[in-house]
């Protein structure tokens, strides 16, 4: 399903968008990071492309400067960082013009059975790259395309996308990138449900409470002010990130790992996922939008006054919401997500919620010290802990919660896989299962739909806070609260 050990396939990669910010902190270090641990083929080759008027020389110095940043001085080898720039070259050309293509046709084999095209660049310039690919001879039927989210900012966009990417490259040749998916405790996700007969027979409406995932951020829009403000919260994480996750804890049990197995179960749970009416949309959907506040002691501005921000945005920073999935296992149980920017704390989890006891044979501690929760965290310090409750020690039944815990870094003493490594070694390698297939991601365009149409103005909430306060009484209303709540 993901990285193996088999041995390396030759290939030439192209990152158009080669000196934009994801290649820098992103892409290149996941590449380097490959080459290092001896996962690249010799003869692989990287190719950036892009506008600025660089030869391969001043590139390679300029990554040198916005690259080495990115890595993980622990393990930082000089060498290693050299041979790895021996790979790189860089093409000038303007992607939006078709016949400067003719400049990386000439540097690429036309020999090359493993070409694989990274759009890291706006969805604007999808179709055109691929139709100026395809003009230059470049979209062979071996070639993988590689397209970064968002893919559209709405349904309609995102159809016309994929439908002119469609006539060039099949379905079978795209790769979504969705780099949550390449997380290795969203690995441990599948490993935990599919791994573990004592959680399957719990996973399911009769044991479990409720479900809630975060994806919180204490950063707020940075550099990309521009850009933020046309995409939001929404767009930017729920239709993609939190929806994929959400498909993920609520699938069936695939067949097996394959690709097509795997998609089509995330595919039946995003369709059944309950359609957002307007009572539905005003009573279950919190829209937010930081004000000035304090994050880690320091000051911080508003969205509204940070720079490439109108001042009369109505951009979202901030979602919260409940969703349901309709159907057997999972019928009446809420799913709660919630995501922001300049949030009192960067964390991303998931967090399982099971049922009481029905009747308190232990006494009333046993219901006081709170439900089971399972949680899985993503990120920082990836982990899956199991809130359990115990007798205390002494006279006397008082129950308290206590925790097992699973903490990758102390368990596994090996490094772990980035996510933009293991997803960049499956396109080399030509696995699918971790990325997103063009039926879910318009399912789930159509599912958020009704709350790109809101129009209403986003709650305010102070930078450093968990968001508006109409996000806990969301959760109250239901008659539990979000995890940090609790403490």
């Amino acid at each position: 399903m993901s990285a193996s050990s088999s041995t390396p396939a030759p290939f030439e990669f192209v990152l158009f968008g080669g000196t934009g910010d994801l290649a820098m902190r992103k892409i290149l270090p996941a590449l380097y990071s490959a080459h290092r641990d001896g996962l690249l083929a010799p003869e692989g080759r990287i190719v950036a492309v892009a506008q600025n008027e660089f030869d391969t020389a001043s590139y390679l110095d300029w990554v040198d400067a916005s690259v080495r940043p990115h890595l993980m001085q622990a393990r930082f080898d000089e060498n290693a960082w050299r041979d790895f720039c021996a790979r790189l070259s860089y093409v000038a050309l303007d992607a939006s013009q078709p016949g400067t293509f003719s400049h990386l046709a000439n540097v690429l084999s036309p020999t090359s059975s493993r070409q694989i095209f990274y759009l890291a660049t706006g969805p604007s310039l999808f179709v055109p790259i691929c139709r100026a690919l395809a003009q230059a001879g470049l979209a062979l039927s071996t070639s993988r395309i590689v397209l970064e989210k968002p893919l559209g900012y709405d349904l309609a966009s995102s159809t016309a996308i994929n439908d002119a990417v469609g006539q060039i490259f099949s379905e079978e040749q795209i790769y979504r990138i969705d780099h949550y998916l390449g997380k290795e405790a969203v690995q441990n996700l599948f490993a935990l449900r599919f791994g573990n007969v004592m959680f399957e027979p719990l996973w399911r409406r009769e044991w479990i409470d409720n479900v809630q995932i975060t994806v919180a951020e204490e950063l707020g829009v940075g550099g990309r002010g521009g850009f933020y403000d046309q995409t939001g919260a929404l767009r930017d994480m729920v239709q993609n990130h939190l929806l994929q996750l959400l498909a993920i804890v609520a699938m069936e049990p695939p067949q097996s790992m394959e690709a097509d197995a795997v998609r089509d179960e995330k595919l039946r749970v995003l369709r059944a996922l309950k359609p957002l009416t307007d009572e539905a949309l005003h009573q279950n959907v919190v829209r937010g939008q930081y004000r000035s506040g304090v994050v880690r002691g320091q000051p911080v501005p508003g969205y509204r006054d940070e720079s490439g921000i109108r001042t009369d945005s109505t951009t979202e920073t901030f979602v919260a919401l409940k969703a349901e999935v309709e159907n057997w296992r999972w019928a009446g149980v809420p799913f709660f997500l919630r995501t922001g920017k300049r949030l009192a704390q960067r964390v991303a989890e998931i967090v399982v919620t099971f049922k009481r006891p029905p009747h308190s044979t232990l006494g009333p501690t046993a219901l006081w010290a709170g439900p089971n929760r399972l949680t899985i965290r993503l990120q920082p310090d990836e982990s899956i802990r199991l809130s359990t409750l115990a007798k205390r020690p002494g006279l006397g039944m008082t129950l308290q919660g206590v925790s097992l815990d699973l903490a990758f870094d102390r368990f596994f003493h090996q490094d772990r896989m980035e996510a933009y490594q293991r997803l960049l070694l499956d396109v080399i390698a030509g696995r699918l299962a971790l990325f997103v297939r063009r039926d879910e991601q318009e399912a789930a365009w159509r599912w958020v739909a009704p709350i790109l149409g809101l129009k209403t103005e986003p709650r305010p909430y102070s930078a450093g806070n968990w968001g508006p306060a109409q996000a806990s009484a969301l959760l109250a209303r239901h008659g539990t609260c979000w995890g940090e709540e609790e403490n």
